[in-house]
C-alpha cells in the first residue's frame, strides 16, 4: 500500500462495543454494551469535526500571537428520518476565553478551517448543511 494511508483497526469488546486503534498507539472506545455507554460512531464524526476545526483554529490564532485562555467547541446535529441516517444539519458554536481576541480575527479563523484546511468539514458538508456562530468571553482568571 501507499505511504498516503492512513491504518485503523476496530476491534470487537463485547456487546456493541468496539475498540479503535491507529498505528501510533492512539484508541478510542465507541459504541454501546450493558455496562458502559460510550461515544457512537457517528458521534465520531462530530467528535472528529469539532477536534479538526478547532485544532486549526487554535493553529491561526496562534500564528496571529493571540493567546486564549480557553476555547472550547459544541456542535449539534440532526439526522435524517430515514436510512442511512446521515446527518443532514450540523451547528457548530465555537467559545473562545482570552484577552484582546478580536471578532476579525476569530471570524477569520473559522472562515479558513470550515472552507480550506478542515477536511472533516468539506467532507460532511458535502451532505449535511453547515452552520456555526462564535462567543468571545473575558478570560475566567481576573
Amino acid at each position: 500500500m501507499s505511504e498516503n494511508w492512513t491504518r485503523i483497526s476496530a476491534s470487537w469488546t463485547g456487546g456493541l462495543t468496539f475498540l479503535g486503534e491507529n498505528d501510533k498507539e492512539g484508541k478510542v472506545q465507541m459504541g454501546s454494551s450493558e455496562n458502559t455507554e460510550t461515544i457512537t460512531p457517528m458521534q465520531m464524526l462530530l467528535v472528529g469535526l469539532a477536534g479538526c476545526t478547532g485544532m486549526d483554529i487554535v493553529s491561526i490564532l496562534h500564528k496571529k500571537r493571540i493567546e486564549l485562555e480557553k476555547f472550547q467547541i459544541k456542535v449539534e446535529a440532526k439526522k435524517a428520518d430515514s436510512f442511512p441516517k446521515i446527518w443532514t444539519d450540523i451547528h457548530v458554536r465555537y467559545l473562545l476565553w482570552g484577552n484582546g481576541i478580536k471578532n476579525s480575527d476569530v471570524e477569520q479563523a473559522i472562515k479558513l478551517s470550515e472552507e480550506k484546511y478542515c477536511s472533516v468539514s468539506i467532507m460532511l458538508g458535502k451532505s449535511a448543511e453547515i452552520s456555526s456562530t462564535y462567543q468571545i468571553n473575558l478570560p475566567e482568571k481576573q
